[in-house]
């Protein structure tokens, strides 16, 4: 049963609104001095003020209102204080309505009215403190998280990067591959780096981007050649398998990895040997094989352009990291992180980074703004300096589903802003088509 207390040195307005709230399930105490208000809300329990603007027979200022509002708000922000006043104080409650009261009340009240805004502002607070709870036990879930776990410095704010991170740390330890999958730019290189760190093994991290060697070069960089075994090649080399070997080798863009590479990597994880490119002597090595694409793995296994066998063995566990877009919250912590401390974001610029759609990911998000801390000549970086493109008015045309929107809504906790950066959509888009489609406002 919520709690509201009514200070009011009338003690037949009390009376009167604790027999309207005992009808309705709502417990109320009472205060008739503005000194009682405040003993009573110290002892804590109390949902909701609603609270006189005068205590003295010959005042009319709202004076003494106003002092109680400001005593009542500074020490209890959270709690929404309603204010009780007659015609010549309504100016004064406007402007405590601008200073952060939550509404105001005429006399006489109509019952209905009221406990319509009363059962509003206790819902409305209600839902504020379970959110405040939750994002408070995210803090400390996120700030155990980094105090248990080599976390590499990794910047995040967003339920969707801390599972990826959550279930990164836990498999860390184990030998088995992991194939990490997502978008460009969107931070597998960070999420192997983790890997490693937290997987107790003291050899080095090693990373080959396989997307950037000549096909014919690749068996050569990742199992080593000897001398003699391909043109150039006029010493003995080790390759990545034996600079590794004690740690971790980083596959990244494994989907563009040749057919004969494939097979020999298959060999390489079912039996932990290798041959140097021109050599027939067996070499062996203790590797943990982490890989990462932002390829359709399954649909180059049924074009024939890569191995189904060696995909389930890269597969064992998989790591899914979202776009950048479909994790809201962490767009303005990076944005701020790689602006550096010396300079801050206007409210503008904000806006403008939650309204973008990041198809270049976090690689794109630092870019832009390491390019506006060199082009800012202030120390609050704002819309113009970031220079994002306008959102694109296709957007606004392109059909959604309807469950892909509840199911945003849903992971999002029905708040829109997030919802629509997931979705590629303004907030208003979003409004718009869920009046269309009938899906109601949480």
């Amino acid at each position: 049963m919520a709690t509201v207390l009514v200070i009011d040195d009338n003690s037949s307005v009390i009376t009167a609104l604790e027999l309207l709230f005992a009808l309705h399930g709502i417990d109320t105490v009472g205060a008739t001095t503005p000194d009682a208000g405040v003993v009573r809300m110290m002892r804590g329990d109390i949902d909701l003020v609603i609270q006189d603007m005068n205590f003295d027979a010959d005042t009319t200022s709202g004076d003494e209102g106003a002092e109680l509002f400001q005593r009542l708000h500074a020490q209890w922000p959270d709690v929404p204080i309603v204010l009780l006043t007659a015609w010549t104080e309504l100016e004064r409650a406007v402007e405590l309505i601008k200073a952060g009261a939550a509404d105001y009340v005429g006399k006489p009240w109509d019952d209905h009215k009221l406990l319509a805004t009363i059962n509003n502002l206790l819902e409305l607070s209600e839902a504020r403190r379970e959110l405040a709870r939750s994002a408070r036990v995210a803090r400390e879930r996120r700030a155990s998280l980094s105090r248990e776990h080599d976390l590499r410095g990794v910047v995040y704010a967003d339920d969707a990067t801390e599972r990826v991170l959550s279930l990164a740390v836990q498999v860390a330890r184990s030998p088995l591959p992991v194939l990490i999958t997502g978008p460009n730019g969107s931070g597998k290189e960070k999420i192997a780096e983790i890997l490693h760190a937290n997987s107790g093994r003291n050899g080095p991290f090693v990373a080959v981007n396989c997307g950037a060697l000549p096909s014919e070069l690749i068996e050569a960089e990742l199992f080593g050649a000897e001398a003699g075994a391909y043109t150039g090649a006029n010493k003995a080399r080790e390759g990545r398998f034996e600079a590794a070997d004690g740690g971790t080798l980083f596959l990244d863009e494994i989907g563009t990895l040749p057919a004969a590479g494939q097979t020999r990597l298959l060999r390489v994880l079912e039996t932990g040997r290798f041959t140097r490119l021109g050599s027939t002597r067996e070499r062996s090595v203790d590797v943990r094989v982490l890989s990462a694409t932002n390829a359709d793995l399954p649909a180059k296994i049924r074009d024939g352009s890569f191995r189904e066998d060696l995909y389930y063995r890269l597969n064992t566990i998989e790591l899914r990291l979202p776009p950048l877009a479909a994790r809201p919250a962490d767009i303005l912590p990076l944005a701020r992180h790689f602006l550096g401390a010396d300079r801050m974001l206007s409210a503008d610029a904000e806006r403008a980074l939650l309204r973008h759609r990041w198809p270049g990911n976090v690689r794109e998000l630092r870019n832009i703004m390491q390019r506006a801390g060199l082009l800012s000549t202030n120390q609050v970086v704002d819309a113009a300096t970031l220079d994002l493109p306008e959102v694109d008015n296709l957007v606004d045309t392109q059909e959604i589903p309807a469950d892909e929107i509840v199911r945003a809504l849903r992971d999002h906790h029905g708040v829109i802003a997030q919802a629509a950066a997931e979705l590629g959509l303004t907030r208003q888009s979003l409004y718009r088509r869920m009046e269309r489609l009938g899906i109601p406002r949480r």
